[in-house]
């Protein structure tokens, strides 16, 4: 999944190669890991807070780094739709990954209005 939402931001951003080079291309896939570690640290606490706060300062840290917050918009969108399709077996999972990325998207959206 990672490596499908990496390849995709690249693909649809080509200037982020000029950008960041294959050093950003690998902090973005490092970044996705963080996400989707994040993701499930705040399933099992039960707490879309946590998430929240984590996806508040990956927005700061960006930004401070010149990624937009429109980006890390893109990325988490990415991720939803592969989670939505995937096979997770755990289907409470999987359901409570989709809502708190749809939580944190909607964070996110408000802070880059």
């Amino acid at each position: 999944m990672v490596n499908q939402v990496v390849t995709e931001i690249y693909h649809e951003y080509p200037y982020l190669w000029e950008k960041f080079g294959q050093r950003g291309r690998d902090r973005t896939e490092e970044d996705n890991y963080h996400h989707l570690d994040h993701l499930k640290t705040a399933y099992e606490m039960g707490s879309v807070t946590f998430f929240i706060d984590y996806t508040e300062w990956l927005n700061t840290v960006l930004t401070a780094r010149d990624v937009g917050t429109a980006l890390i918009i893109d990325n988490y969108e990415r991720l939803l739709r592969l989670l939505e399709h995937s096979d997770l077996e755990d289907s409470t999972e999987k359901k409570v990954y989709i809502e708190f990325l749809q939580q944190a998207l909607d964070y996110l959206r408000t802070r880059s209005e």
